[in-house]
């Protein structure tokens, strides 16, 4: 009885170890738009190993990875399941539509983010993507940077500049007016455009071509009731979650015009915020930009 049983249990190992894996996998079938999460669900059969290829040059071993578009199209989705030296394939479509955001992908040397621009700050936004479409921010520099409040770039005299230079004082030559939203606070990640002080500018107008991204540091209940007060403002429930959740610069808000938002890279701008200045807040190491739109 016991040999029977046996053999059993070994014709049984045999069966599972001369079986092809079978590659299957699903995904929600939604209208998808650009910087959507999808998941692709793994259902494959006597599979050790699985490979993605996502169709648009990205690639995953994952079981169940999930993914984003950074552009639209109709991509081909492959999994192979892979068992010992055996390998099945299975292709799928799917359609991915441009998004009803305006997206741009802010490329470094350490990284890239990816940028919302705000619809109620239209000057601010057509200037920002007319830059962006002649090419102007490819290759200049984030050449202000302070760890814990922002990191600032846009200055067309960055560009080849000298190591050691004093930056700053570049422009498109001309200014752009405020559009100073209260919707709008300077929570980590807000992109917003640097301007010259009040004392000599009272108007608050914009910089055409400087910008800069948010940092922050963390902050409490108490912290953001000081600023409501110093600054006149009154935070939503919203705004008060994010900034606990997230951390920022309140005392910024009311006095620049925020003019987007970044949706993904986070980590990114902590990378950039920790690396080794010179007296004047100017990287060490140059950090070039090269900016595009996500259709």
């Amino acid at each position: 009885m016991f040999r029977r049983f046996l053999v059993v249990i070994l014709a049984a190992g045999l069966l599972w170890a001369c079986s092809r894996p079978v590659a299957q996998f699903a995904y929600t079938d939604l209208d998808y738009q650009v910087m959507d999460s999808i998941f692709f669900e793994n259902i494959s059969e006597k599979a050790e190993t699985f490979f993605w290829d996502f169709g648009d040059g990205d690639t995953s071993y994952l079981e169940s990875p999930a993914h984003h578009y950074l552009s639209s199209g109709n991509y081909e989705v492959t999994l192979k399941a892979v068992k010992g030296n055996k390998v099945d394939s299975l292709s799928k479509r799917i359609l991915v539509r441009a998004t009803d955001h305006c997206l741009v992908e802010l490329e470094t040397n350490m990284g890239t983010v990816v940028i919302e621009l705000y619809e109620d700050t239209p000057l601010h936004r057509a200037n920002f993507m007319e830059l962006v479409e002649k090419g102007f921010y490819d290759g200049l520099l984030f050449h202000r940077i302070i760890d814990g409040f922002m990191i600032q770039g846009g200055d067309p005299k960055s560009k080849d500049s000298k190591p050691g230079l004093s930056l700053g004082s570049g422009g498109p030559g001309y200014t752009v007016p405020n559009e100073i939203e209260v919707g709008h606070v300077h929570i980590k990640g807000a992109l917003a455009a640097a301007r010259t002080g009040d004392s000599v500018n009272p108007e608050r107008r914009s910089s055409g071509s400087q910008f800069f991204i948010v940092h922050g540091s963390k902050l409490n209940e108490k912290m953001l009731e000081s600023f409501e007060a110093r600054n006149g403002m009154h935070y939503s429930p919203e705004q008060k979650a994010d900034y606990l959740k997230y951390g920022g610069t309140p005392f910024l808000d009311g006095q620049y015009t925020v003019f987007g938002r970044v949706i993904s890279g986070f980590e990114v701008i902590d990378t950039v915020a920790s690396i080794q200045k010179d007296v004047n807040d100017r990287p060490l190491e140059n950090i070039e930009m090269k900016i595009r739109f996500i259709d």
